[in-house]
């Protein structure tokens, strides 16, 4: 796949540059997609939900009914989760999310996601630039000069810039990463994909063959 190069005004560069077929090329296979982006949402809960139980509970623990005679149900304390403030029964304890995946399947759910993006004719290439101070307003001037549109835009760096990052950070529909922060996810819930010019090389290269 080719793409023109654009510069930050929107005119073309006149550079092109043809994308690699074994990243953005692929037959997308949606279970490695779905399995990958299932780890990555599982990994973000901090697992940390907890409830008091019956034993955690501070009530007296004597027996508020005799156990025969009254007509009622039997009942032993307040502590018990039929009453208002008593223990929760079965409620949620601390735990791990944390979901392991091999290395090879999340590299395919990555390109899996990239290859849905080019077939959607998704990408944006832009040439590297930088800016002298954050400017939300000159960072958004520049997407509409790639026409990159309004909605969802992964924005992706070669490598880290502050100002760049500080430009976009108020803006809700527009994500700024470094290519060693790409995940299916992030790609999967984007609308379109801004690449700087030099990220497809550094994919390139961390082929795993």
């Amino acid at each position: 796949m080719e793409l023109s190069v654009y510069k930050i005004d929107g005119s073309e560069s006149g550079k092109k540059v043809v994308l690699n077929e074994e990243i953005f090329g692929i037959t997308p296979n949606d279970h490695a997609i779905y399995l990958d982006v299932k780890q990555y949402l599982a990994n973000q809960r901090q697992g940390t939900a907890k409830t008091k139980d019956r034993s955690e509970v501070a009530y007296s623990t004597r027996k508020l009914i005799r156990q025969k005679g009254s007509g009622g149900a039997r009942h032993g304390s307040l502590k018990a989760g039929i009453y208002v403030g008593g223990g929760r029964v079965f409620g949620p304890k601390p735990r791990c999310y944390r979901k392991k995946l091999n290395k090879k399947l999340k590299q395919l759910a990555r390109f899996s996601a990239l290859s849905y993006k080019a077939q959607e004719n998704a990408i944006v290439m832009v040439e590297p630039f930088a800016m002298e101070a954050p400017k939300t307003k000159e960072f958004m001037q520049i997407l509409a000069n790639i026409k990159a549109g309004t909605r969802k835009v992964l924005f992706v760096l070669p490598e880290n810039s502050t100002n760049i990052y500080l430009s976009s950070r108020n803006l809700p529909e527009v994500k700024v990463i470094t290519v060693d922060e790409i995940n299916t996810y992030a790609i999967m819930n984007s609308c379109s994909m801004v690449l700087v010019d030099g990220v497809q090389d550094v994919l390139a290269s961390r082929i795993r063959r």
